[in-house]
């Protein structure tokens, strides 16, 4: 072969190496965006955790003190955010006359104080609190969005949330997904200092 041909030949196996990689960039690419735009359009058709709080007759308390204290743009957020979130039952052991104070908006703010003690920073299912308390011999401290801590230890198989007042909470429901997080539902409203 002479010099000539061998030039030729280097060129068009070039070509071809240039071509073909340049195809698998593209078909990489073309990969990645696909799973981009499906994962957009899985998180836009599964509810956020107001809109799953909505959708939950048990919350229907819990969705009105949302609203009261403007709280649902910031938990319709992208979180992750895990809520312990009191139902309907859990608002009716307060003493009487407490919710419909805590609604007024003279109130927002202990009210805002009061719900963001129910949400922590980050998703963690039933699961991942378990291992929690049982990786730190028996009880796990939580830091809550406002600045509070709950205790979460085992009852049993239950998991028990202990407030800032000594008063206990139990877990009755878990693993309630949402697109920016996951609910567990609390059969006592939890009260920060």
């Amino acid at each position: 072969m002479n010099t000539k041909n061998i030039m030729m030949t280097l060129a068009l196996v070039g070509m071809f190496t240039t071509t073909s990689c340049k195809d698998s960039k593209k078909e990489e690419v073309k990969k990645e965006t696909t799973e981009v735009v499906a994962e957009t359009k899985k998180m836009e058709m599964e509810p956020n955790i107001v809109e799953v709080a909505v959708g939950n007759e048990n919350f229907s308390t819990l969705v009105a003190a949302v609203k009261a204290a403007d709280l649902v743009e910031t938990l319709s957020g992208e979180g992750p955010f895990t809520v312990f979130a009191p139902t309907n039952d859990a608002f009716e052991k307060l003493p009487e006359g407490t919710v419909a104070t805590l609604l007024k908006p003279e109130n927002k703010s202990t009210l805002s104080g009061i719900l963001t003690y129910h949400v922590v920073a980050g998703k963690f299912n039933a699961t991942a609190v378990v291992d929690a308390i049982q990786s730190n011999n028996g009880a796990f401290e939580i830091k809550t969005v406002q600045g509070g801590l709950l205790v979460a230890s085992l009852d049993g198989e239950n998991v028990m949330l202990k407030d800032e007042k000594g008063n206990m909470s139990k877990i009755i429901m878990t693993d309630v997904m949402a697109s920016n997080g996951v609910i567990h539902a609390i059969e006592t409203v939890v009260m920060p200092k």
